[in-house]
This record gives C-alpha cells, structure tokens and sequence, in this order.
C-alpha cells in the first residue's frame, strides 16, 4: 500500500483519472474469450451491445447460445423450479438460514423507517402520489464468489415500496442452478421467480423480456463490465439503479484508532476484487505505518491472500494529512461507496460528509455489517458517482406521481396568471385554455 503525504499530493493520487472506467480495455484472457464467442475482437461496449441486439430480436434462443458461448453451460430451462428453491431452502444449515432471516429483518425495518408516503395540501390544491413499479428485475452476480447478501439488499426494498413483481437473475453453478444459499435468499427475500440467466444477457431478458422472462420496469444491482455496460445502454428503455464498478472503501482515522481493526477493514474490501480499492487517510504517522504493516502481516493467511494483494498492492492508498477537516475535504473529493469514520467523535464529522454512498461511524459500525446485516443496501454507488447518486433504497422502486386538485375559487386567479405567462411566451392556446374557464359558466347561464 502506498503511503502519501499532504493533502494536495493526496487529492492529486485520488482523483486522478477518478471514474467507473467502462471504456477499459478488457485484461487479455476475456479479450480471448469474447473474441471466440463472437467471431471477432471486440471492444466491452460493443461485446454488450451485440447482446443487446441479440436477446431483443431473439429472445430465449439468444440467451442460451451466448451463455454456451461464454461457457456458462447448455439452459434447457431458464426459470428455476420453485421445488428447487424450497429444497435449497431445506438443505442449508440453520446458522445460515437464521442469519439470513435476521439480515432481512433487519433490511426490512430500515427500508420502512424511510419509506416516503403521499402527501395532499387541500389549501393549495396539489399533492404528490407515491407509487411503486409494477414488476423489478434484480441482477446478482456470481463469478468468483456468491451473493446471497445482494439478493436481501436488493429485493427486500422493492418488496417493501409496494412491487407487484421481483425477479431476480444469477447465473447457475455447476448444478446448473444457482448455489443453495443464494437461492434461500431469495425465498427469505420473497422473490417471486428465480432465473438462471448471468452477464449481460440476463440484463436484457428482463429489460426487454422473452418468451420465459417477463419485462421488468426497473432493473437493478450490480455486475461485471459487461452487465454494468448492457445497463448502461439500455438507459432511457428501462428504469435503472445506477452503474456500478469494483467495490470501494475509505477509512478516515485519528491516533486513536486502532491499527488492527482499520487493517482489517480494508482487507474485507480488497478480497472482494483485484480492482477494489482500499484507502486510508488518516492524520497520524504511526497509523498508516502501523495499519500497512498490519495488513502485510494479516493476509498471508487468508484464503484470498492473492486478490488482496493485487488490490492492495496496485490500488491501495494511505494518505497522511494535516487534520480531520483535511481528511473528509479529500473523503469528498474521492465520493467513495463506503465512508468509516474510524475516529474518536465520529458524529461531529457526519455534517461535514458531503458525498459517501454509505458513511459507517466508530469501531463498531464497521463496513462488513453493512455488507450483511446492517440494514441498508449494500448496492452503492462506485467511481465517484456518489456525487450524484444514492444507493438502492425503497426509493429506487417508486415513482412520484404530483397531482393538482383545484376548484373553481382557487383556479379562477392562477388561470389568469397562466394566460399572462402563456401569451408572453407566443402560447396563445395555452392562454386561452386558461381564459375559457372564466367563460364557460356564464355561457352555460346564457342558455
């Protein structure tokens, strides 16, 4: 991990280049792999689009052949039985399943405190109706690891905003359905169809709907290149979540933090991917000494020594700097996912975070139980977009409908004022659906 001082040499390394990189090159063995699935070289954007263009005019035969292609296996069936998930359910142990039921109590209660409800003014007329999606595709990933986390973090809030309809997307194992613990998930979650459909082609089945998967209103969660890009193009079709990248995590520490916990902090992160970026920034010296050499000397051990190395390695920093004020003005700068204020008053400095997907406060509020358990989603904004957008929450599935109901004594003087504005602006059909109001009731006295 690379130890930088000063708060301009800090900004400098952190900022630079700051974004979700979806125009990267992609690493040479799945430049190999595409170029064999689809009969030439190919640059990510255009690998998805030509998913896209294929699952749209297609449908579940597109599907089948490009996951045979990517070496996904043969689909004889897309859905997943709900015997097969009432069996995984069965079969796995009950410290998993009860940590699975408290995990998504837990999602539930913090996604109903935040629920927004709707709202009327009879005095000014207008109001807005809350309304939740009709039906919600959830994507969760699989790859090098599972998530039956990212199941709970997405389809309970949409089950608690209202959704008619969840689905949920994850590629198969080696069963040829997804593993056992993912799938539990998604009952515990109250999913409604399961379908073993990965990568950017499981995006657009449910965005554009096929013969087996139904077309969703939003879809939602985070992926790979591939599937971030297919969300990314199919903006303006279909509702979405946000674009996501590799996992994130700045820790800001004062002297009395405590090295061992901050190193393992921001080792969690860095196993998730080579990609993941762990950062400390901190104003002591022998904190950042000491937190480096804490996560040499704690990752040998672990099964994914080799990944954390890579990710520290490559795209770990600790920056030194002056004060705590310095420290959340270079947290701002970065907009990181995951936000941990590993210092003595954690709660002074929350007004001063501007941009964080999620903010963790002291020792015992660490990033980990927000991964799991906490209650908030895990599924938050990545590559600094944390300046403008917020993680999946209950709002991700509503749309606020305004409405107006006025009567005649409160339209009469705003119609008037409409019919000044529409003639200024060269609108004479505007005004004089404004001007006729006032007409309308004598002309009905007349006859």
């Amino acid at each position: 991990m690379r130890i930088v001082r000063g708060l301009a040499e800090a900004t400098k390394s952190l900022t630079h280049n700051r974004g979700l990189h979806l125009d990267d090159s992609l690493p040479p063995h799945v430049a190999r792999k595409t170029a064999e699935a689809f009969g030439a070289a190919m640059t990510p954007a255009a690998v998805a689009a030509e998913i896209l263009r294929r699952v749209r005019e297609e449908g579940d035969a597109a599907v089948r052949d490009i996951t045979r292609r990517l070496g996904g296996g043969e689909l004889t069936g897309l859905e997943v039985p709900p015997s097969a998930i009432a069996q995984a359910s069965a079969s796995i142990p009950e410290d998993v399943a009860g940590a699975l039921r408290l995990a998504a109590g837990r999602v539930r209660r913090f996604h109903e405190s935040g629920l927004p409800k709707s709202w009327h003014d009879p005095s000014n007329g207008y109001g807005e109706m809350m309304t939740p999606f009709s039906r919600v595709g959830a994507y969760v990933p699989g790859g090098t690891a599972k998530y039956p986390s990212t199941v709970l973090m997405t389809v309970v809030p949409a089950r608690v905003a209202g959704v008619d309809e969840v689905i949920v997307a994850t590629p198969g194992g080696e069963s040829g359905y997804p593993d056992p613990v993912v799938l539990a998930a998604a009952d515990v979650a109250g999913a409604d169809r399961v379908f073993r459909i990965g990568g950017a082609q499981a995006i657009a089945a449910m965005a554009y709907g096929t013969e087996t998967v139904p077309r969703v209103d939003v879809v939602c969660g985070p992926g790979n290149i591939f599937t971030t890009l297919a969300k990314k193009l199919l903006f303006g079709e279909v509702g979405i979540d946000g674009l996501y990248g590799p996992t994130e995590t700045v820790l800001v520490a004062d002297e009395t933090a405590n090295p061992t916990t901050c190193a393992a902090d921001l080792i969690a992160q860095a196993e998730h991917d080579e990609m993941a970026t762990p950062v400390l920034i901190t104003t002591s010296e022998e904190v950042a000494r000491s937190v480096v050499k804490e996560i040499e000397v704690r990752t040998s051990r672990l099964d994914r020594a080799a990944t954390i190395i890579a990710s520290v390695r490559n795209r770990g920093v600790a920056a030194v700097v002056d004060s705590l004020d310095e420290a959340i003005e270079l947290a701002n700068a970065y907009a990181p996912e995951h936000l941990s204020l590993m210092v003595e008053e954690p709660r002074a400095l929350m007004g001063s975070v501007r941009n964080a997907g999620a903010l963790f406060l002291g020792e015992y509020s660490h990033e980990v139980l927000g991964d799991y358990v906490a209650g908030p989603s895990h599924v938050m904004p990545t590559g600094g977009t944390a300046r403008f957008n917020s993680g999946v929450n209950v709002r991700t599935f509503l749309k606020t409908i305004p409405y107006v109901d006025l009567d005649e004594a409160a339209s009469a003087p705003l119609a008037k004022a409409a019919s000044v504005l529409g003639r200024a602006e060269g609108l004479t059909a505007h005004a004089e659906a404004a001007e006729i109001r006032a007409e309308i009731p004598q002309n009905t006295e007349s006859r």
